[in-house]
C-alpha cells in the first residue's frame, strides 16, 4: 500500500512539473501602423482563456505554451491573432495593429477665396443684372393671370389607345417597399430602462457560454455582479439589447472582465 502511494505521489509530481515547465511567459510591445504605442489593448490567450491588458507604454506579458493562439483586441483597430512558437519565448514580440479605415466624403471646392474683398465679391455675389432678372421673374410668377391659359392637349378623337392606362410599375413599388422595410428593421439605439436591462442580462446568461467566469471560481451571485458591472461600464444593454450579436457581446464581456479581474484580484483556478 505504501509502495502504491509513493508511485502515485511520484507520478503526480512529474505531471505538475511538466505542466509548470510547459507554461512560459510571452512578452512584447504593441504599436499601430505609424509605430506609435497604443494602450490599453486586450491580450487574450485563446487556448487557456487567460487575458491581460497592455501597459501605458504598449508592453504586455502573458502565460502561454507552444502552439497557443494569442489574440489582440483594440476598439478602432483590426483584430490580430498570433500562434506562439518556440522562438517567441526568447525574443519579445513586436505586434502592429492596423487602424480601421473611416471613409470621409469628398468635398469639392469650386472656389478658393483670395482674401481680396473686391475680387471675392465679384465671384461670390450675383451681378446686378442677374439679380434684377431673378427679381423680375419672381414678381411675374406671383402676379395673377390676366387671361386664361389655352388648354394644351390633343383631342381624344385623335389619340390612340393608351396602353399604360391603369399600369403600375411593380419594380418601382417593390424597390420603395424594400427600402422602407430596411429602414424600419434597423433598430435605434436608445437608453435601456430597468426592465430592459434585466431582460438583456438574463439573455446573456441564457444564450452565451459564461464558462470562462466559472474557471475563476465565480458562483452565480458573483457572475450576476460582474454582468451588472460589464453593462454599466460598456453600456451593453443600450447598444445590443435590440441587436443581440453574440460575438460582439463576448468581446465586450472579455474587455470588461480584464479590468474587473484586476479590481477584484481574481486568480484563475
Amino acid at each position: 500500500m505504501k509502495a502504491y502511494s509513493k508511485q502515485y505521489l511520484s507520478g503526480t509530481l512529474v505531471l505538475i512539473s511538466a505542466t509548470a515547465f510547459s507554461q512560459q511567459k510571452v512578452t512584447g510591445r504593441i504599436t499601430d501602423n505609424s509605430s506609435t504605442n497604443i494602450n490599453p489593448v486586450l491580450v487574450i490567450n485563446i487556448s487557456n482563456q487567460k487575458n491581460v491588458l497592455s501597459s501605458t507604454s504598449g508592453d504586455f506579458t502573458i502565460d502561454a505554451s507552444e502552439n497557443d493562439e494569442i489574440r489582440f483586441v483594440k476598439e478602432g483597430y483590426y483584430r490580430f491573432d498570433k500562434k506562439v512558437s518556440k522562438e517567441d519565448f526568447n525574443t519579445p514580440l513586436s505586434i502592429s495593429l492596423k487602424r480601421i479605415e473611416i471613409e470621409i466624403p469628398e468635398v469639392k471646392v469650386t472656389y478658393t477665396p483670395t482674401g481680396n474683398l473686391e475680387k471675392d465679391n465679384k465671384y461670390l455675389n450675383e451681378s446686378r443684372k442677374i439679380g434684377a432678372l431673378k427679381s423680375g421673374l419672381s414678381e411675374y410668377m406671383r402676379s395673377p393671370l390676366n387671361e386664361p391659359l389655352p388648354v394644351n392637349s390633343i383631342s381624344q378623337n385623335f389619340k390612340g389607345h393608351d396602353f399604360k392606362a391603369g399600369y403600375v410599375n411593380v419594380f418601382s413599388v417593390l424597390k420603395v417597399a424594400a427600402n422602407f422595410i430596411k429602414k424600419s428593421r434597423k433598430p435605434k439605439i436608445t437608453k435601456a430602462n430597468f426592465t430592459e436591462t434585466q431582460d438583456f442580462i438574463s439573455r446573456i446568461k441564457t444564450d452565451i457560454d459564461l464558462g470562462f467566469l466559472r474557471k475563476y471560481g465565480m458562483e452565480d451571485e458573483q457572475i450576476d455582479h460582474f454582468l451588472i458591472y460589464a453593462n454599466d461600464t460598456r453600456t451593453m444593454a443600450k447598444k445590443y439589447r435590440k441587436d443581440f450579436k453574440k460575438d460582439v457581446i463576448i468581446m465586450e464581456l472579455q474587455v470588461a472582465f480584464a479590468e474587473y479581474s484586476k479590481l477584484n484580484k481574481l486568480d484563475n483556478q
